[in-house]
């Protein structure tokens, strides 16, 4: 019993590493969205083959939350907070562009 609590503790701790985790990156102020995605998304997301680079839930299909999540992260998703203004709506502009809703 021991060893399964301290088995689930580690495991627990090593998934909330994700929601520490942020990227200094700063994109600069002219890049376009696409600029963006390329230089940092596409190391976690993937485009797909018809070019969908993502695919979003309701509840994200808006710019607002689109900027909230970059800059915030979540759960596994690194944190940017240095991503914006212009280039972070230029990038969630890109995003919904290029995404497909769930």
């Amino acid at each position: 019993m021991k060893k399964t609590i301290g088995l689930l503790t580690i495991a627990a701790a090593i998934s909330l590493v994700g929601c520490a985790k942020t990227d200094t990156y700063t994109p600069a102020e002219n890049a376009s969205g696409e600029e963006i995605f390329s230089a940092n998304c596409t190391n976690c997301h993937k485009p797909q083959t018809d070019g969908t680079v993502m695919l979003l839930n309701a509840k994200m299909n808006t710019k607002e939350a689109i900027i909230e999540k970059i800059q915030k992260g979540g759960m596994t998703m690194t944190a940017f907070p240095n991503v914006t203004g212009e280039p972070a709506q230029r990038l969630a502009e890109y995003i919904l562009e290029n995404s497909k809703t769930k």
